[in-house]
Parts: structure tokens; sequence; C-alpha cells
């Protein structure tokens, strides 16, 4: 992969269990799990994740998110800083266009050896992250949220410094930039159009 960008790695997360299965009151959900290593296998996941080696999450069972898409949302709503793990993403970077990232295959080194990532579709924010983050992160993180990856190399990430290199090229000032859906093309309806007859 040609391009290459030096970005930190902010944040880890290997979550054994759902944070917020059955709709659990913020106060009872106990710590943000935290890690300074996580293991990757290739087609499984992070070692000791709830989604490793799950059939259904194969090919989006690791998570990627640009920490400065938090620090827009804090910017925009007020808020504060917000802890970039709350949100519930395998990996937090700093410095990288992440969401340029769906679709496309990249790596990280952060040291340990290569990690080989194929990105796939966003990673949605859901409702749960006005109760854990701040009111209005469910709609704020919309289009930056991250995105889901499938594993294609075994290896580790750990905090700090690390190696991006991607197919495609980044713009590292558009990290944590929305990205949002392309308008629809107008369908006819109601706009004084009729449809050919086939």
């Amino acid at each position: 992969m040609p391009y290459r960008y030096d970005v930190e790695v902010v944040g880890l997360l290997a979550s054994p269990a759902h944070r917020w299965d059955g709709r659990p009151d913020p106060a009872l959900a106990g710590p943000v799990e935290r890690t300074d290593r996580v293991e990757v296998r290739a087609g499984l996941g992070i070692v000791g994740d709830r989604y490793f080696g799950r059939p259904a999450h194969r090919d989006a069972s690791v998570t990627v998110l640009a920490a400065e898409g938090l620090d827009h949302l804090a910017d925009e709503l007020g808020s504060g800083p917000l802890d970039p793990l709350a949100a519930r993403r395998n990996v937090v970077l700093r410095g990288a266009e992440v969401e340029a990232l769906r679709g496309e295959p990249f790596s990280l080194d952060s040291g340990e050896g290569v990690v080989v990532l194929a990105g796939g579709r966003p990673a949605h924010p859901c409702a749960w992250l006005d109760l854990a983050l701040t009111p209005g992160a469910h709609r704020g993180l919309r289009g930056r949220a991250g995105v889901r990856c499938a594993p294609r190399s075994d290896g580790v990430l750990r905090l700090g410094p690390a190696v991006l290199r991607t197919a495609v090229p980044l713009d590292p000032a558009q990290a944590g930039a929305a990205v949002r859906p392309a308008p629809r093309p107008p369908t006819g309806r109601g706009s004084g159009q009729r449809s050919a007859s086939v």
C-alpha cells in the first residue's frame, strides 16, 4: 500500500460483553474497559472481544474511530472532553481520516507487526451514545462514528505511535469530519414528470 501516515493509537477496547444490553442505567454499567494492547486474529477479530469468531460479525469484527470526531462533537455540543472509549470502538486513532477507509484495505503497525484490515461499512452510532457520551452524541456522530473492518492478518496493536498505510490517499486535516450520504436523485413523483411507458 503506497500511502503512509504517522498516526497515534489513543484508545483500544476488547469488550467481553455488550455494555448496553438490556438498556442498563449508565451508573450501573461500570467503568469503560481499557487496555494498552489487543491481539487481532485474521478472520476472527480481537481476542477477548464479544464479536471474536462470531460468523455474523467476521466482516465487521474490528471497529476503528477517529478521535478528532469526538473532539469536534464536544466543541459542537459544548460538553467538554469526551472519553473516546465510551464510543465503544475497538481502535481509536488520532491523525487519520478514518471515514475515507470505508471499503478500502489498510494496515496499522504500532511496533509489534503489521495488522491488515479491510475497511467496510460505516459503524453507525447507536442511541446509547446519548447516555454513554453526552446528550446529542447519537445524532452528532452520524457520518463520523467510525468504520467496521474485517481483520486480514494476525497481529498486535498497542497504544502510542503507529504507521497507517493505505491504498488510497487520505487527508489528515479531514480526520473526524462527517461523511454525509449523497442526496437521492429526484424520483419524478410529485414533480409533474411522467415516467415513460414500457
